[in-house]
This record gives structure tokens, C-alpha cells and sequence, in this order.
């Protein structure tokens, strides 16, 4: 994981963000720390609400201690104005109708996919593909990654989602989305993983067609 400049804190927080609860000992590892600098972070940061610890079974012995993100920890990662863009999606439903939703999504997914287009003009293969596409999603604020599978599929993973509220309030976005990455990859696209249906993030597994 490449770590993200700021304070401590923060990459700790982001650490979190991008790879789900962890012990004190491996946030450690990842960021350089002794475990013990680690937890005593983690403890700050409990303390201001950001994150919170839980206690989970593993084999024999006693259990051990994961800190995970709270609800206030996860805004620390903006929503693009959220609030104000479902308020936008409204006033539009309301005067123009329905159509008028499906036209701007249409609108976006053309610009996005002239956008990605760009970005991958010098990919020769398929996971050059993915990996120009992760990286113009970071950009945009979707803190992607990619990864290769044994079976020579991929996975785009997407840690953060900037429209999340829009995409509550209209799920047209993530069909867009889904339909936008199988036209540009030119591949076979599944999402497998889905923050709307309360996973922690999406991931799309990505092959030939």
C-alpha cells in the first residue's frame, strides 16, 4: 500500500479505509511503527470518535483486538457534497421527471467513458487496462486499486465512493458505472462486492471476454 502524506492519524485512518479493521501489530507493519505507537494512536483516535475497537475469536486463546472505522471516522473521507446533490437529484425528479435523471446519468457516463478512453490509449492488454482505469478512479476520488486473481481474472477495487449519497438516492449510477467499465475494458465485468449492499467497499472482478 502506497501511504498517503499527512500526520500519523491520518495514515492510519486511511489505512483503515483502504484495508478494513486491523490489529495494532499490523498497522505497524504497514506504516512503520512498533505496535504499541500503533495502538496508542488507535487509542486517540477513539477517543475523538474516529474509530472504535471490537474483540473477535481466532483459534485458541484469547480473542483478539480489531479497530475498525465508525460512521464519523468514514465521513473523514468526503462525499462530494452529498447532501447537496440529492437535493439537486430532487429538484430535477420533481420538475423534469424521471427522463431527465436518466439524461444526465447518460451524460456523465459518455464523458467518463471519453475520459477513460484517454487514460488507457497506451494499454496493451488487459490488466494495463485495469490498472490505467484504477488509477484515473483515484484520481477522481474512488482511492482504487487494482489486483490479479490465480485464475487470471482482475479485480478493481474502489475503497472510497465519492457520489455514495447520489447513489443511494439513485442507483442508476452504479448500472452506469458497471455498463461504462465493460465498454472501456472491452471485458467480461462483475461487481462483487458492493458498499449499497453494506459491504465495505465495491470491487469488480474483471475478465476476458
Amino acid at each position: 500500500m502506497e501511504n498517503p502524506p499527512g500526520s500519523t492519524a491520518d495514515r492510519l485512518l486511511w489505512l483503515l479505509k483502504t484495508r478494513g479493521p486491523q490489529q495494532a501489530v499490523e498497522a505497524g507493519e504497514a506504516l512503520g511503527m512498533t505496535s504499541e505507537a500503533a495502538r496508542q494512536q488507535f487509542v486517540k483516535l477513539g477517543g475523538s470518535g474516529l474509530v472504535e475497537a471490537y474483540s473477535q475469536p481466532r483459534g485458541v486463546g484469547r480473542p483478539i483486538q480489531l479497530w475498525q472505522l465508525t460512521g464519523k471516522g468514514h465521513s473523514r473521507f468526503p462525499d462530494s457534497h452529498g447532501d447537496l446533490t440529492v437535493q439537486l437529484l430532487d429538484a430535477v425528479r420533481e420538475t423534469f421527471g424521471e427522463n431527465a435523471i436518466d439524461r444526465l446519468i447518460e451524460v456523465r457516463e459518455q464523458r467518463n467513458g471519453e475520459n477513460y478512453a484517454l487514460a488507457m490509449r497506451d494499454a496493451t492488454n488487459l490488466e494495463d487496462k485495469v490498472r490505467s482505469l484504477s488509477e484515473v478512479r483515484s484520481r477522481e476520488g474512488y482511492m482504487a486499486e487494482y489486483a490479479a486473481t490465480q485464475d487470471g481474472a482482475f479485480l478493481l477495487i474502489e475503497n472510497h465512493c465519492p457520489i455514495c449519497a447520489a447513489a443511494s438516492a439513485c442507483q442508476n449510477f452504479c448500472r452506469s458505472e458497471l455498463q461504462l467499465f465493460e465498454q472501456v475494458l472491452g471485458a467480461r465485468v462483475e461487481r462483487v462486492e458492493h458498499l449499497l449492499t453494506d459491504s465495505r467497499r465495491c470491487v469488480y472482478r474483471v475478465s476476458e471476454l
